[in-house]
């Protein structure tokens, strides 16, 4: 379909938008971005109406460019020109920014970062975070930054890190882990050792264990790993529980960057005994390969943050790809839950805010964040929610995405050319619902993943007296499905976990 439009005049394709069914909209809408002609864009451009269009249509839109594999000035153009000075719905919104932000990072890749589109695209970001005065707003514009993951945005998002409230503050670290990890420098090492051991002021415990994960994650010095170490002592059990076992995974983890570091330090019986690693919580931290070839490792990751009474306070998923020195986060999906010790009758701990009663998702999907899904906020929210609940799950990404697209002429010894054409296309359908029964005092949370790859790989050779063509196609299914229970009424609070995986298809 999108070879196909790549050939299509403008006319024909805007026919196409206007004609065509509207459940079959979004697929069209999806295949004209991926192609990226100027006949598909220029389309796009007359049908796309901001102020009428359905919402889930411009969602789809602006998600299809924020994947683009290599998006063109004329797409990033597209999406600033329907973003700029209109009254948008807040979901299309920030979605909108999230969305300039990939485009401006992928365009940097590939060495256009001088482009007029960029440089307004950076400006359209930062503007909109000096001016932002909401928290909703200055998170949205710190996720873009951390998508675009340009190393001039760096001091900026290291003053939000030390000075801004928790939410600001565990935004601008995760916008920190977007980037690769010649950027993470002394200066950056230096605001996070800060924020780790509150030198200015007191953080959240979710603040100070990312700004622990960026220190052993980029090449750690051992005194960094050290001092991380001796301030488990004073922490409470579930935080340094996690902690440690963040650093035993990195031991038996052959591609962490920490691995050798840490196997010196534990040589140090002062360090490694039992004293140290014997914290009874029930946190966990668990990193461990699923796919082990040559020129590949796929490794799947779950970190589990409890409350001191048993509450889940935060669960962080990851599946990600290794190869050659470079990694990509396929997907990572964090699911928190905030200031339900009041709720228990839990006291936060001493210098720590009371935060507000929140329960939200956030997904990275191959590096690319998604805006934020908030489940409730508040405890109005909650009840409404729990009253008026439909049962349905909340959808945070479904559509099409074209993966890949690679084209190449490669000139044989004998004179002849051989043309090579790789496209890799993804559908992909990620909802998450949550669950709160206030009278059988139950918390369920789910997670589903359900994707299809297909690639079609060609080689032509075309002469006047010899023509030959190699094809293949392959396709892969599968879906993942990651629930939790919680039964809050019996002490400690009860938890059953499970993580399924269907039988892979491939074709």
């Amino acid at each position: 379909f999108i070879q196909m439009l790549r050939s299509a005049k403008k006319r024909d394709v805007l026919e196409l938008l206007r004609r065509a069914p509207e459940e079959m909209r979004p697929f069209i809408v999806e295949a004209a971005v991926a192609a990226q002609s100027v006949a598909c864009l220029a389309a796009l451009s007359d049908f796309l109406d901001f102020s009428k269009e359905p919402k889930s249509l411009l969602e789809k839109f602006l998600y299809a460019a924020a994947f683009s594999p290599r998006p063109s000035g004329e797409l990033l153009r597209l999406v600033l020109d329907k973003l700029a000075g209109k009254q948008l719905a807040p979901e299309i919104w920030e979605t909108g920014i999230v969305a300039m932000g990939s485009l401006v990072g992928k365009l940097c890749q590939q060495k256009l970062c001088g482009l007029q589109e960029v440089e307004r695209g950076v400006e359209t970001i930062l503007r909109g975070l000096r001016g932002a005065q909401e928290e909703p707003e200055v998170v949205i514009h710190l996720l873009a930054l951390g998508n675009a993951a340009l190393p001039e945005t760096l001091p900026t998002l290291l003053g939000h890190a030390e000075e801004g409230p928790t939410t600001v503050t565990t935004t601008a670290i995760s916008a920190l882990r977007q980037f690769p990890a010649q950027h993470i420098s002394s200066k950056v090492k230096r605001a996070m050792r800060r924020i780790f051991h509150e030198k200015r002021k007191s953080y959240e415990k979710t603040c100070r264990l990312a700004a622990a994960e960026i220190l052993l994650d980029n090449h750690p010095s051992p005194m960094d790993v050290i001092n991380i170490l001796l301030a488990t002592k004073e922490m409470e059990t579930e935080m340094a529980t996690l902690l440690l076992l963040k650093v035993r995974s990195s031991l038996h983890a052959h591609h962490h960057p920490a691995r050798k570091i840490m196997k010196d330090i534990m040589g140090d019986p002062r360090l490694n005994n039992y004293n140290f690693f014997s914290k009874a919580g029930i946190s966990s931290s668990f990193s461990g390969p699923l796919t082990v070839t040559q020129d590949l490792l796929s490794t799947f990751g779950l970190d589990l943050l409890f409350l001191e009474g048993g509450f889940l306070r935060k669960s962080i998923s990851e599946f990600s790809l290794l190869s050659h020195g470079r990694r990509l986060r396929a997907a990572q999906v964090t699911i928190e839950a905030q200031g339900m010790e009041s709720m228990m009758g839990e006291n936060t701990s001493d210098g720590e805010e009371e935060p507000e009663l929140m329960a939200g998702m956030s997904v990275i999907f191959f590096d690319v964040q998604l805006r934020p899904i908030v489940f409730f906020q508040g405890y109005t929210d909650l009840m409404a929610k729990v009253l008026l609940s439909s049962g349905e799950p909340t959808s945070v990404v479904k559509g099409n995405l074209l993966l890949m697209d690679h084209h190449q002429v490669i000139p044989l010894q004998s004179g002849l050319q051989v043309t090579i054409k790789l496209q890799g296309g993804l559908g992909l359908d990620i909802s998450a619902d949550m669950d709160m029964s206030i009278w059988e005092q139950e918390l369920k949370t789910g997670m589903n993943t359900r994707g299809s790859l297909a690639m079609d790989f060609q080689a032509e050779l075309d002469s006047s007296f010899l023509q030959a063509t190699l094809r293949s196609q392959t396709e892969v299914e599968t879906s993942i499905h990651f629930d939790t229970m919680l039964r809050l009424s019996s002490s400690p609070v009860l938890m059953c976990l499970q993580l399924r995986e269907e039988q892979v298809s491939y074709r």
